[in-house]
């Protein structure tokens, strides 16, 4: 395929492997494109780096297929990580190869000494992060009155995270003249306010899909016991066994508990936070690149402008807040034609929250519990069939120490070996609670003609008795003490039975179908101190028919009867 571009830059693009450009990558080269400023916006994983590359060729190559010597940069790349910035480095260092261009990178955390050296010696294209790029404008180093073209990559995020002043630093240094693209994933009114004042007559290019996720994307929601989270991670990264997993936790701390836990069942895996050195970073992500490890625990921050090569699988071990949050961690897979696979951990009482989230962001997902360690270990027999190990030609070197075995050894055992050396270099899947896959059913709309009494009771059938360690004392009442019980045991109302409050306690029942993972969802360590157990039915009961409706008791000092003497006039 021939590409309509500078022909050096086609033949990185053909070097490369495409044969065809992405929807960004060709609306870019449209007519009428090569003069003007661009606002773009345009999905994670879209192949935006090549398009404004491809872009902005015309601008610094003109009709050459080579640059001149380096001098002063002729083009300048702003984004707002160190991970996103070294990602762009790469990616316009092959796409620039045959043109004799230096691409040089200013990034903070490395050394700034060495980056000056490198300047002062000259470039083409420069590609940085704001505050370190506005340290070498500062000292002189950054020299930008030769700058043809500026792009401000994830623009979005670089206000989100308070690069305002170090952009507007950067752009008043550069020469009027100059093109300004601007990539963003949204266009907020701070967006479009920042390209008000720094592009002219800017065209506006806009290939989102508006609220769709990634085409490329499945997704699935693992329901399971908030107690069972970890073992639910654990299988699941064993279930699908991807070359590379990225796990997204809400806190540093999560993030240091998980991949110790991961570590210690035989996960090779690498933590990203907040806390983490510049050099702690990149040793942790050059080990996801080399494949010396697999799976890599986030936060949300530290994964910023993260982009790991064979990215299969995403994780939420944590639910996200919010559907921009789903939709951008879940935006690392599935890029650039590939397929993908992202998982969100439901806490059982939170199915609900869940399938919220999921409709708010235009995502249907597949339910399921956790994968069980035989469903995995079936899994792993498929893996093993399809192994190169048994399909690849047998040198006569292996060939002769198969036969050697075969003489002492029955082929049955030979192959038991086999499946229990493969076993054995795989971290073994947890035990986890079976939980019911479905959702739970959407809510019934309101009859014409309600019941008169709100706290009549509509479970039947064989009931198990549990505990909650608030009465009275704490102003216990019917109104929040049932959605409560429903919301830590991921139940529904109509599986709760009688619900007895007394003192410094209340009991109530659960259906017999219900109960055992109405037990398993329960939080270790409950709810602002709200905690659930087991417990026997409470004396004196009153007794009802069978399939007879359920109606909240309170117990505690007899009523009064109507028209009864008081302490006061029994003494008189």
């Amino acid at each position: 395929m021939s590409f309509p571009t500078n022909p050096a830059l086609a033949r990185a693009l053909a070097d490369r492997g495409y044969t065809e450009l992405t929807p960004v990558q060709a609306a870019v080269l449209e007519p009428g494109t090569q003069a003007r400023d661009l606002l773009v916006s345009a999905q994670t994983g879209s192949g935006k780096t090549v398009a404004y590359g491809l872009a902005f060729a015309p601008s610094l190559l003109g009709a050459e297929e080579t640059f001149p010597r380096a001098a002063d940069p002729l083009a300048l790349v702003v984004a707002p990580t160190r991970e996103l910035a070294m990602q762009v480095h790469r990616e316009l260092t092959w796409l620039y190869a045959n043109t004799g261009a230096r691409v040089l990178s200013c990034i903070g955390g490395m050394d700034g000494q060495r980056e000056g050296r490198a300047l002062e010696a000259g470039a083409h294209i420069v590609v940085g992060t704001p505050g370190r790029l506005c340290d070498h404008l500062a000292r002189g180093r950054l020299r930008l009155a030769d700058l043809a073209v500026v792009v401000l990559d994830e623009a979005d995020e670089m206000l989100d995270l308070g690069f305002r002043d170090e952009l507007e630093t950067l752009l008043k240094a550069t020469p009027a003249w100059r093109r300004t693209l601007l990539f963003s994933a949204t266009i907020a009114k701070d967006i479009a306010a920042l390209a008000r004042t720094y592009q002219t007559d800017a065209l506006r290019i806009d290939t989102l899909v508006r609220n769709q996720p990634h085409a490329d994307i499945e997704y699935r929601a693992v329901r399971t016991p908030p107690r069972e989270a970890e073992h639910a991670v654990v299988n699941i990264l064993r279930y699908f066994e991807a070359p590379t997993a990225l796990v997204f936790c809400a806190t540093r701390e999560g993030v240091r508990h998980l991949q110790a836990s991961l570590q210690e069942r035989g996960f090779t895996s690498v933590a990203l936070s907040g806390e983490l050195t510049q050099n702690e970073r990149t040793r942790a992500l050059q080990s996801m690149r080399d494949g010396q490890a697999r799976v890599c625990v986030a936060t949300d921050v530290a994964a910023r402008g993260l982009d790991l090569p064979d990215l299969g699988l995403v994780i939420h071990a944590d639910m996200p807040t919010n559907k921009e949050t789903l939709l951008h961690r879940s935006g690392r897979t599935g890029r650039a034609g590939r397929k993908g696979t992202c998982v969100v951990i439901v806490p059982a009482n939170r199915a609900r929250a869940a399938e919220s989230l999921f409709a708010a962001a235009g995502i249907s997902a597949q339910w399921s519990g956790p994968p069980l360690p035989e469903e995995i270990r079936a899994r792993d027999g498929q893996r093993l069939l399809a192994d190169p190990i048994l399909t690849d030609e047998i040198s006569a070197e292996d060939l002769t120490l198969a036969r050697t075995l075969l003489e002492g050894r029955s082929a049955e055992d030979i192959a038991a070996a086999l499946v229990r050396l493969y076993r054995s270099r795989l971290p073994a899947p947890e035990e986890v609670t079976a939980v019911a896959a479905p959702p739970p059913p959407p809510r019934e709309k309101p009859r014409d003609n309600p019941p008169k009494d709100p706290l009549s009771r509509s479970a039947a059938g064989p009931m198990t008795w549990f505990s909650l360690n608030v009465g009275r004392a704490q102003k216990a009442d019917p109104k929040w003490i049932l959605p409560l019980i429903c919301r830590l045991g991921g139940v529904e109302k109509r599986d709760v039975g009688a619900i007895r409050i007394a003192d410094r306690e209340t009991r109530f029942e659960i259906t017999q179908a219900a109960a055992s993972a109405f037990a398993a969802n329960l939080p270790e360590d409950g709810e602002d101190g709200a905690r659930i157990t087991a417990a026997d039915a409470p004396a004196a009961l009153p007794r009802r028919e069978p399939g007879a409706p359920k109606r909240f008791i309170k117990t505690g000092a007899p009523r009064k009867a109507k028209g009864a003497p008081n302490a006061k006039q029994k003494r008189q």
